[in-house]
C-alpha cells in the first residue's frame, strides 16, 4: 500500500507538471483608457504606423479595434540577445457615452495604460479610468501624454494622480510611468519597453494545448460578407475551418483575418482575429469557444440562445401613466458595441414624461422592414454610421417615416431629445398687463356681455384673457372680444381711460367686479 501510495503521489507529480508545461509565455493584452482627447488614439496611431505598415483614417475611435505590434525588446528582456515580441492593444473609445465598452474592453486585458495630457491633468473619466482599473486590480504603466507642449506640468499630474489613489514611482509609489508626446514620438519606445518589463514580471501565459476560446470584441454585419466578429484569442489556438459557439451564435469559420485584413490560418493566445462564417450577430463581450463540431457548435449556442434573446429584446412593456407619453425607436448601428454605446447614451434623456421605447435595436444599413415596423408601431428611425439606400429612401417618404442618420453619437442623441420635446405639452406663460374696475353692466347675449370699466393699471388689450374677481376671489375667466371708446373701436385702452368692452365668458359679470387682464404665451419645452 505504501509503494501504491508513493506511484501515486510520483503520478500526480507527472500529471501536474505536464499541465504546467502546456502553459507558455503569451503576449501581454493591454487597454488604453483615459479622458476624451488626451490622445489614447493617438499614442497607438505612433504606434501602429512605426510599428506596422498601415495606413488608417484618423478621428475619434467610434468602436472597439484590437491590434497587434512587433518591438524590438532590449536584451535584457530578450533573455538571448535581441528578439521581436508582440504586444496587443484593445483601442477603447474615450467618450463618456462608451463607458460601457470601456469597461469590457479593461476585463479582457492583462495591463492598463493610463493616459493624461500633461497639460491638462486628471479629468472626468480620468477619474472612471482609475476607478475601473483599481477595481479589476490591473496592473498599471501612466503614459503622461502632450510634453511636446510648454503648458505640460507633469509634477502637477503626479501630485493629482496621488490626490487619485494612484502613486507614481517618482513620489515613493510603485506604478512606472512614462512621459510621450503622441505627436514627436517622445518616449513611445520607453512605453513599449516598459510594456514587456511589466509583462515578464507578472509572467503572462496561456495554454496554447486546449480548444481556443476567448471573447468578442466587435461584431456587425458586413453587406458583402454577412457577420463579421472580431475575436479575442485568449487560450488555445484557433485554427481556420474551426467550428465556433458563442452564448447566442455558432457556424464555421469560412474566412479568418489578422488586424490588418490579412488572411491567417491560425491565431494563438493574444491574437485579434476578424472571422466569417457565424450564423447571426452576437453581442460584443460574449464567450466564444471551438467546438469539436458543428453539431456541437450549435446544440451550445441553442442553449443559452433563448435567455440570450431574452435579454436583449428591445421593447419593453411599459407601466404607462395617464402624464406619459412614449417616443417609439428603431436603432441601427454600424457595430453593436456601437448600438450598445447609443442605448446606453440614451439614458441620459430624462425620462418622466416621455418615455423613450426602443422596439428594435439592430446591427446594419436601414432595411424595408425596418420601415414596415416603423409604420405600423408609429416609430422613428435612428441610423448610427450605417446608410439608407434609395429605394429604402423613396418608400419610408411614402410612408411618411422619418430616417435620421448621424455620423457622431452626441448628434444623434441630440436629435432624439429634440424629436421627443416635441411631444412635450407646452408650458403656458402668463404676462399680467392691466386691470380693469367694471363701472356698468349693459346687456348679455348668451356667453357674450357688454360691459363698461375702467383701466387702474396698465392697459386693456383686444384678444387678451381676464380672469373675473369679486371681493378678491377669482370666479372664473373670460376672453375680450371687442374695445371701444367713443363708439369707436379701437385695439387697446390705456391706464386712467373709460372704454365698452365685449367680453366672451360664462361668468355674469357684475358691477365693481374687477378684471385682471393677462396674455397667455405657449412656450415650447425642452428635456
Amino acid at each position: 500500500m505504501k509503494n501504491f501510495a508513493v506511484a501515486l503521489g510520483h503520478m500526480d507529480k507527472n500529471i501536474k507538471t505536464k499541465m504546467e508545461n502546456t502553459l507558455q509565455p503569451k503576449p501581454p493584452i493591454v487597454v488604453i483608457l483615459g479622458h476624451v482627447d488626451h490622445g489614447k488614439t493617438s499614442i497607438l496611431d505612433y504606434i501602429r504606423q512605426s510599428k506596422v505598415a498601415e495606413a488608417e483614417t484618423g478621428g475619434i475611435t467610434q468602436h472597439i479595434g484590437a491590434y497587434q505590434v512587433e518591438h524590438l525588446a532590449k536584451a535584457s528582456l530578450a533573455q538571448m540577445g535581441q528578439a521581436k515580441k508582440k504586444i496587443t492593444f484593445i483601442d477603447t473609445p474615450g467618450h463618456e457615452a462608451f463607458s460601457a465598452m470601456r469597461s469590457r474592453g479593461a476585463k479582457v486585458a492583462d495591463i492598463a495604460i493610463l493616459v493624461v495630457a500633461a497639460d491638462e491633468g486628471i479629468k472626468p473619466q480620468t477619474k472612471e479610468a482609475i476607478n475601473l482599473i483599481l477595481h479589476l486590480d490591473l496592473p498599471l504603466i501612466v503614459a503622461i501624454n502632450k510634453m511636446d507642449k510648454p503648458s505640460a506640468l507633469p509634477e502637477k499630474v503626479k501630485k493629482e494622480l496621488a490626490e487619485n489613489n494612484i502613486l507614481v514611482e517618482s513620489m515613493g509609489g510603485k506604478i512606472p510611468v512614462v512621459l510621450v508626446s503622441a505627436k514627436t514620438g517622445l518616449g513611445i519606445n520607453d512605453l513599449l519597453e516598459m510594456i514587456l518589463l511589466l509583462a515578464e514580471m507578472e509572467e503572462l501565459e496561456a495554454d496554447y494545448s486546449k480548444s481556443a476560446n476567448g471573447i468578442i470584441i466587435e461584431s456587425r454585419i458586413d453587406s458583402q460578407r454577412g457577420t463579421t466578429v472580431t475575436l479575442l484569442v485568449q487560450d488555445g489556438m484557433l485554427i481556420k475551418k474551426d467550428a465556433i459557439a458563442t452564448e447566442s451564435a455558432y457556424g464555421y469559420i469560412k474566412s479568418m483575418e489578422n488586424f490588418l485584413g490579412q488572411p491567417i490560418d491560425k491565431a494563438g493566445p493574444s491574437t485579434p482575429v476578424l472571422v466569417v462564417g457565424l450564423d447571426q450577430v452576437p453581442p460584443v463581450g460574449e464567450e466564444w469557444q471551438a467546438m469539436e463540431s458543428l453539431e456541437e457548435a450549435k446544440k451550445k449556442a441553442q442553449t443559452k440562445a433563448e435567455k440570450e434573446r431574452h435579454k436583449r429584446e428591445p421593447a419593453e412593456i411599459l407601466d404607462i401613466s395617464p402624464d406619459q407619453k412614449i417616443l417609439n425607436i428603431i436603432l441601427k448601428a454600424d457595430f453593436s458595441g456601437s448600438l450598445e454605446a447609443v442605448r446606453e447614451a440614451l439614458k441620459s434623456i430624462p425620462q418622466e414624461e416621455i418615455i423613450l421605447r426602443v422596439i428594435k435595436a439592430e446591427v446594419g444599413d436601414i432595411a424595408e422592414n425596418d420601415i414596415k415596423l416603423a409604420s405600423s408601431a408609429k416609430a422613428k428611425i435612428y441610423g448610427f454610421r450605417v446608410k439608407s439606400g434609395s429605394d429604402i429612401n423613396i418608400l419610408a417618404e411614402r410612408l411618411n417615416i422619418k430616417i435620421s442618420l448621424w455620423q457622431i453619437i452626441y448628434e444623434l442623441i441630440q436629435a432624439v431629445r429634440q424629436d421627443a420635446s416635441c411631444l412635450l405639452v407646452p408650458e403656458i406663460c402668463r404676462e399680467k398687463i392691466g386691470r380693469l374696475k367694471i363701472l356698468a353692466t349693459f346687456k348679455a347675449d348668451g356667453k357674450k356681455q357688454i360691459i363698461g370699466g375702467r383701466v387702474t393699471f396698465g392697459k386693456l388689450e383686444k384678444g387678451t384673457q381676464a380672469d373675473i374677481l369679486r371681493d378678491e376671489q377669482n370666479l372664473g375667466k373670460g376672453k375680450i372680444l371687442q374695445l371701444q371708446q367713443n363708439k369707436q373701436d379701437v385695439q387697446e385702452i390705456i391706464k386712467d381711460r373709460e372704454g365698452g368692452i365685449l367680453i366672451d365668458s360664462d361668468i355674469e359679470i357684475e358691477k365693481n367686479d374687477i378684471l385682471e387682464i393677462y396674455r397667455e404665451e405657449r412656450k415650447k419645452r425642452e428635456l
